[in-house]
């Protein structure tokens, strides 16, 4: 499939070889926003790729070099005793004494170019025209300043020998500057020493500069005469530094105007934070040392509960690392004046409350830490609740398995939605019956969202599997790209959220929601720790389902039907009609038929007698059934403003959550309702997505305290309520509206990242 415009090229060469960790050592600068320093990459080759080529299939676990042991379920603790001496050596030296100079520049062969192509930039070769042997790295908006070759033997030859069987240790450790493959490929249960020996591996000297150049996308990297990936140097320490368009990271202040850096979701994943082996098949473990004032806290999404280490001259250092392998994507940081609010245990589900923090723009999954944002935890608490279950079923799809291909993301969000709703049934302790009708609920919500969006969008960014049966194909080096990774409208769609979850619903109704989750548990314990394809899972479902309970499903029907078309899926046009018998549904079309009648008095003027009895609203109604009334009173075509002022009365609307509250503020610009234009002006300026207050939970077993699964960040993922409002204010034509709009955008624009910024920008200009 022809590469597009808006498409997002994943350029590394995993198909030659592959990071095994990363060790980043670095400073982060508030007065010239910028974070420098180095970061070290210990290579294998890919000898899965090489053995494939020969003919000899390999199978080996996704994201780990033949021979490894497959990842043990549980993540280690920190251990202060094992590490304590090593990070106190790595923390020693404050901002500043690493000379960045420009004398560290590109040697050979640097050159900028302004756009990619394969041939140019060998990203589908494994060399270039000399014959060497090129590492391509995914790297933008970075400024690279000097590569080296890093120097393992100077690392203690007791530590590598005590690692290695005994009868390789004495042939292993002549082999300078490599490191030995059986050190990489470490059982889970030894991950201290495998780790140790990584840190003080990282601070060993460099014995050479490599040459290197880059490119719009990428890193390239190579030593002369060096033709194979299996010679190429197995440590490679890369000097760099962050620049200020840099798409990885966003520089802001909290809402007490104090200065904090944060990754916040970018299309580009964190390429710009450092270069790094972007294609998901390239799982990695990490460690980070991060140096920055004393007044600042350092958090990131490390396996540890790092504590402050402080050097000279007012700075800290903090140290963080990951021992189960992951995506690089996952990599989260974020540094600033955070106040931390302790919660008991049997509160936190219940009260979803901590300070406030900073604002936020973030959609990104990384494990071991939530991001909340302030639209979450304001109002009720079932939109915190529900927020909190969709990210713990990430723990599962989307960290501890994940998708093949990037451009399925159903896998991931498709998976977390549906498991949402019975982690949240499980936390509100709902009755069986209960439970269906929230369900049903929720999915007529969900259904009117997805048939909106569906109206108002591309056909073909409504496709689950948009490569079709190209999905999961990398070229001969590994690089692939990622089909409308830069569609900025895309940003703020939910098919693969809404028709994900409407496939497996239907998967679960057909073959019964007992038979479907044993399914399920029998596919996470056999998949934890890999990456799939959309048929790995459903071969496994369709092989392991009784033949009675198939009722014709196959594979191509499921294919044709739900993942390659666009549009509504036939089956869920027919489930839809069923939705409306819900007695959850039917109390809701009540209020609404008396608020209709309300609105019609009110129209013609009305006696001023009181309402009868029977026509008193239930102001008690449940927030997701506010919802549908809302949406259902937004069909209506004149609602007067005196019925305005009693709907907001009544439901305390201004209390209520975002997804009410944006409906609110719907109802109010559709209408022209001037005394609540304020309302609407709060919303964007304080609880959208793009400037919204940050939260952050590290979560842990509350027994044990051993993270038992990698958890990650959350965020409101309505992304686009707020963009939705201003193409509202908009489309009216109504001056105060349009003034409205323009005010806000000049407000917050500088907090919107920037696929909001052109978006809104394009509507308002």
């Amino acid at each position: 499939m022809a590469q597009q415009t808006d498409d997002l090229p994943l350029m590394a060469n995993t198909s030659h070889i592959l990071v095994k960790h990363y060790a980043l050592d670095l400073d982060v600068c508030f007065e010239s926003q910028t974070i420098s320093g180095n970061i070290v990459l210990f290579l294998q080759p890919n000898t899965c790729h090489e053995s494939e080529k020969a003919g000899n299939p390999c199978h080996s676990q996704v994201g780990i070099a033949c021979g490894d042991s497959v990842q043990e379920s549980g993540i280690p603790h920190s251990s202060k005793s094992l590490l304590q001496s090593s990070i106190k050596d790595s923390n020693s030296c404050p901002i500043g004494e690493r000379d960045t100079s420009e004398k560290y520049g590109c040697h050979g062969n640097k050159k900028q170019t302004s756009g990619i192509t394969s041939s140019e930039n060998g990203c589908d070769r494994g060399n270039h025209g000399s014959g060497d042997f090129v590492l391509v790295l995914d790297c933008c908006d970075l400024s690279v300043l000097k590569v080296e070759e890093v120097d393992v033997t100077g690392v203690p030859e007791k530590c590598m020998t005590s690692m290695l069987p005994s009868c390789e240790s004495e042939q292993q450790v002549t082999h300078s500057h490599q490191i030995p493959p059986e050190l990489v490929s470490l059982p889970a249960s030894r991950w201290k020493e495998q780790l140790s020996y990584y840190m003080q591996c990282s601070r060993a000297s460099g014995c050479g500069e490599l040459n290197f150049s880059t490119d719009t996308w990428s890193l390239q990297i190579s030593k002369c005469g060096v033709n194979t990936p299996s010679n190429f140097p197995s440590v490679v320490r890369i000097w760099y530094k962050t620049t200020a368009n840099g798409r990885s990271v966003k520089w802001t202040k909290d809402q007490s105007g104090r200065p904090c850096v944060f990754t916040f979701g970018s299309p580009i994943n964190n390429r710009a934070l450092f270069p790094c082996q972007e294609p998901p098949m390239a799982m990695s473990t990490w460690d980070a040392t991060v140096r920055t004032h004393s007044s600042s806290i350092v958090l990131m999404s490390g396996e540890n509960f790092a504590a402050p280490n402080y050097c000279s001259q007012g700075i800290c250092s903090w140290f963080y690392y990951v021992t189960m392998p992951m995506p690089a994507s996952t990599f989260t940081i974020a540094v600033g004046s955070w106040t931390e609010v302790k919660n008991s245990p049997s509160t936190a589900f219940e009260s979803c409350q901590l300070s406030r923090i900073m604002p936020l723009n973030m959609d990104k999954k990384s494990p071991h830490i939530i991001y909340l944002t302030q639209s979450v935890l304001s109002g009720r608490n079932q939109l915190c609740i529900s927020r909190v279950c969709h990210e713990i079923a990430h723990a599962w799809f989307g960290l501890a398995i994940g998708a093949h291909d990037w451009t399925e993301e159903w896998i991931s969000e498709g998976f977390a939605t549906h498991l949402e709703d019975v982690f949240l049934a499980n936390v509100l302790k709902l009755s069986e019956e209960e439970s269906k009708e929230h369900q049903d609920l929720k999915a007529l919500l969900r259904w009117r969202r997805l048939n909106d969006e569906i109206s108002n969008s591309q056909e073909e960014l409504q496709i689950l599997r948009p490569q079709g049966e190209s999905t999961g194909e990398v070229s001969e080096s590994g690089s692939t790209m990622v089909r409308h990774g830069l569609n900025a409208d895309k940003t703020f769609m939910q098919v693969h959220y809404l028709k994900g979850y409407f496939l497996l619903r239907y998967l679960a109704n057909t073959i019964g929601a007992d038979t479907y989750f044993s399914f399920l548990r029998r596919f996470v314990n056999q998949f934890h720790g890999q990456l799939i394809l959309s048929q790995d899972f459903l071969h496994m479902l369709l092989e392991t389902v009784p033949e009675h309970l198939k009722h014709d499903l196959s594979l191509d029907a499921i294919y044709q039907i739900w993942l390659d078309p666009p549009g509504m899926p036939q089956p869920l046009l027919e489930e839809s009609q069923t939705w409306t018998g819900n007695g959850l549904v039917q109390q809701v079309k009540q209020e609404v038929s008396k608020w209709i009648r309300l609105n019609q008095r009110n129209k013609r003027g009305g006696t001023g007698r009181k309402r009868k009895r029977g026509e008193e609203f239930d102001e008690k109604i449940v927030p997701d059934q506010l919802v549908l009334l809302l949406d259902l009173l937004l069909e209506e075509k004149t609602l007067c403003a005196k019925t305005l002022q009693c709907l907001k009365k009544t439901y305390s609307l201004q209390e209520q959550d975002a997804e009410i509250r944006h409906r609110w503020c719907e109802l109010v610009i559709k209408h022209k309702y001037i005394a609540s234009y304020k309302d609407v002006e709060t919303f964007l300026l304080q609880d959208q997505v793009f400037e919204e207050s940050l939260h952050m939970i590290h979560l842990v077993d509350l027994k044990s305290e051993k993270m038992k699964y990698p958890l990650q960040l959350i965020t409101d993922f309505h992304k686009a309520m707020g963009v939705y409002l201003y193409g509202e204010l908009m489309v009216n034509e109504d001056a105060r509206q349009q003034e409205l709009a323009h005010r806000c955008f000049a407000a917050v624009r500088d907090q919107m990242d920037v696929s909001c910024v052109k978006v809104v920008g394009e509507m308002l200009f």
